[in-house]
């Protein structure tokens, strides 16, 4: 009695389903006749591989004579197949969402047979589009997360490597997954980074760059504290160091860290060069970086409050070029700011050829049309370029942002305080990057705290045969590693 009472509970919540699930658009629902009852079989037509429906399930159900669902699933070449009596709906309506098949036979336990049948519709592997380097591997990140956790696993072949996958996002419910390596990484860092995940309070995670915003130890901070890479040989080489790397299901961009500031200009290509190569480029990016924050602040402040520190030969050039601009020169310097930013925003928002050709035209005109105009000067028109160029150099895309961003500020404080306003500016950025931390783990490192062994891959970058510990700011397990030359030590 008790059997039969089940039995009808269970038909009748599968008829309060299929009433539902019927208004949805793209439901389709078929019933098959069997020796044994009918059998209903439901779907989401945008959702379910069609070819792998006709060619693998439908066939099967109408060639095997089998009394239950269980003897069904055996004949069914599908992993991830699930055998559930009686689920909730919003149980079933997730599943058919991510491309699950359901089966439903009456008067059997268990009723139900769901088949994972999605509609695998993503973008091929591709050249790096954000980090292009000219040698090494040309190898990218997709919006697939499966796609990416086979490029690492084919690099880092080892059983060691550590995946935990969460669920994040009240509606989206999207699929993010912390990598590490056992024995390698500090356990205080994954756990540190999964409890950070874990905590995320958001309906919806789009993209890797909406987790990088929510741990982030310091939310108010202008400057990125995880590391967003699309390469694919940049994280296997972290990970190898006892870093920890976070994929998100939808983005081609995965975050890592701990990370530290000088990391975000070192490229990735630095390892395919020389060393001395390597060295000498990440020294250029650092001064260039440097140039781009500092010269048209001091520019500002100089003309300003401090003109008489100009060499008299350099200051009858600058009066000269000055001589028909109606403007201040922090007005003067903030035009031309804004007008290169707007150039950069055109070409970035406009198609790739399109873009091109206005930031290129656009430069060229804007610029001579301003100076002939006697809207700004030739020397600062000069400048700013060089500024400009000098941000470009930046490897991390965000990064770059960032320095853009601190630039206006520094105008205004330099017109309004001169150098000594300046100072005190940079002073207090600096202050705010040495209370930084990266997953609880210092951002200024090996600068502060001072690790003299770190800065063998810091400013410049030794041989492979110096690097024979692993950087102290990650804490690894295991800091010893092979070297590429034992003899060279």
């Amino acid at each position: 009695m008790n059997k039969k009472t089940s039995q009808k509970r269970v038909q009748r919540d599968f008829d309060k389903l299929l009433h539902e699930l019927k208004k949805k658009d793209g439901f389709l629902y078929y019933n098959l006749n069997h020796d044994n009852g009918t059998i209903h079989l439901g779907y989401l037509k945008t959702a379910v591989d069609p070819e792998k429906l006709e060619k693998y399930i439908l066939p099967r159900m109408q060639e095997y004579m089998y009394k239950d669902l269980t003897e069904l699933k055996d004949h069914i070449p599908f992993t991830k197949t699930e055998l559930l009596d009686n689920p909730g709906q919003n149980e079933i309506h997730e599943k058919l969402v991510k491309g699950f098949v359901f089966i439903y036979m009456e008067n059997v336990s268990p009723s139900y047979l769901l088949i994972p049948l999605p509609l695998d519709e993503k973008r091929q592997v591709t050249i790096p589009e954000v980090e292009f380097s000219v040698v090494g591997p040309k190898e990218a990140f997709v919006e697939d997360i499966d796609t990416n956790l086979n490029l690492i696993r084919k690099r880092l072949a080892i059983p060691e490597l550590s995946v935990k996958k969460l669920k994040v996002g009240t509606i989206t419910k999207t699929e993010v997954a912390v990598v590490s390596i056992d024995g390698i990484a500090d356990e205080e860092n994954v756990n540190t980074a999964v409890q950070r995940i874990k905590d995320v309070e958001i309906d919806q995670v789009i993209d890797s760059s909406f987790i990088q915003q929510t741990i982030a130890d310091n939310k108010n901070s202008p400057f990125p504290q995880l590391l967003d890479t699309e390469r694919s040989d940049r994280i296997a080489a972290v990970l190898a160091e006892g870093k920890v790397a976070i994929f998100v299901d939808g983005s081609p961009h995965v975050l890592l860290g701990p990370t530290t500031l000088i990391e975000f200009f070192s490229a990735f290509e630095d390892y395919f060069l020389n060393w001395m190569t390597a060295s000498a480029f990440r020294m250029i990016r650092l001064i260039a970086v440097f140039f781009s924050i500092l010269v048209t602040p001091l520019y500002v402040a100089i003309l300003t409050h401090h003109f008489e520190i100009v060499p008299q030969t350099l200051l009858v050039t600058l009066v000269h070029s000055r001589t028909q601009v109606p403007f201040p020169p922090v007005m003067e310097a903030i035009i031309l700011e804004f007008t290169i930013e707007l150039l950069r925003e055109a070409g970035a928002r406009l198609p790739t050829k399109i873009g091109q050709t206005i930031g290129i035209v656009g430069g060229i005109v804007i610029g001579t049309a301003a100076v002939e105009a006697g809207l700004t000067s030739n020397v600062l028109l000069i400048v700013i370029a060089l500024a400009a160029l000098g941000s470009f150099t930046t490897p991390v895309y965000k990064m770059s942002n960032t320095i853009r961003l601190i630039r206006f500020p520094l105008l205004i404080i330099s017109h309004v305080y001169g150098l000594i306003g300046l100072t005190v500016a940079i002073a207090y950025i600096m202050v705010h990057l040495l209370r930084l931390t990266s997953l609880g783990r210092p951002f200024f490192a090996p600068i502060f705290p001072f690790r003299p062994q770190d800065f063998k891959d810091a400013l410049i970058r030794l041989p492979f045969s110096k690097q024979n510990k692993r950087p102290f700011q990650v804490r690894p397990s295991k800091v010893k590693r092979p070297v590429a030359n034992e003899n060279d030590k």
